[in-house]
């Protein structure tokens, strides 16, 4: 995925630390009202460039992992007090508990059963007895509306990006959906160049999340947020 891997210094462009202020807020809101007593000490899983972590860092103690070391590097720039790891969702092991476990849309690349399960195994592994895991994927399948999208920012150093985002569900019977990106770059000596992008994600039905979090060993309950998405509050209770 382009995104994540050569374009990745482009990342504050395509999605502007400033636009998670009122969602991070948000999340921060629910895990402090699910854990008591209230968390001091964050994992997030799938952290990416570190947008979520610029807003919660002043509220926890944050540790930020991800897949893409391109994406940590400009994580780092942004949260250089944080913590960063290297590693998948599935199987990073740090060896200790938190407070609190958080996938914000990361969630999303776990394309199977298997995988899903893996990732939600692995939070409950990391969450300590009482805390509580927060995962929000961007649908589930009984959500699921195919759009387009569009949006993009200017930097201040002359650098430009807009994207046209295109999320269709070729096959409603498996558990994956596609989005792709058309992306216009612009440089800092005004040249501009296109380039396409794909990423195939995973959807499941609650019920299957549900089932999951449960064999995990949370006690689970679905929380509508203030997007109109389905989130999932787990609390690991030993």
């Amino acid at each position: 995925m382009k995104l994540y891997d050569e374009l990745a210094e482009w990342w504050p462009l395509f999605s502007a630390p400033a636009d998670y202020a009122e969602e991070a807020a948000f999340f921060a809101r629910v895990l402090t009202d699910a854990c008591e007593p209230a968390p001091r000490t964050v994992l997030e899983l799938g952290s990416g460039g570190g947008n979520n972590a610029l807003h919660l860092k002043s509220k926890f103690e944050m540790t930020l992992v991800d897949l893409s070391p391109q994406m940590l590097a400009v994580s780092r720039k942004l949260n250089p007090e944080c913590e960063h790891r290297v590693g998948d969702m599935c199987t990073v092991n740090l060896g200790r508990t938190f407070d609190a476990v958080f996938i914000h849309d990361a969630i999303a690349y776990m394309t199977s059963e298997a995988a899903l399960g893996a990732a939600v195994s692995n939070a409950y592994r990391h969450c300590r007895a009482g805390g509580v895991a927060l995962f929000v994927p961007d649908r589930v399948r009984e959500t699921f509306v195919a759009e387009t999208k569009h949006g993009g920012h200017d930097g201040d150093d002359g650098r430009g990006l807009r994207y046209l985002m295109w999320t269709v569900d070729p096959d409603p019977t498996d558990t994956t959906y596609r989005t792709d990106f058309a992306i216009m770059l612009r440089d800092r000596n005004g040249d501009t160049g296109m380039t396409h992008d794909y990423h195939i994600e995973g959807l499941f039905p609650r019920a299957e999340w549900m089932r999951l979090l449960r064999e995990a060993g949370f006690e689970a309950r679905e929380l509508m947020d203030e997007w109109g998405r389905e989130i999932f509050v787990a609390k690991r209770s030993r």
